[in-house]
């Protein structure tokens, strides 16, 4: 099973991602969120661009 769990440390995002009995923890600066989350945005808005467009 995969899990991802995002969190609020006092200075810092702690994301954490579980799969079956790993664990990766990752903490990031809030400018560096800030820039990851862009990033996820436009690549999401890709996807969803790509998956609309038919190949015949």
């Amino acid at each position: 099973m995969r899990e991802i769990l995002a969190d609020i440390e006092r200075n810092r995002i702690r994301l954490v991602f579980k799969h079956d009995e790993d664990e990766t923890i990752i903490r990031l600066k809030l400018n560096e969120a800030r820039d990851l989350s862009g990033k996820l945005n436009e690549l999401l808005s890709d996807f969803e661009k790509r998956k609309q467009v038919r190949i015949d």
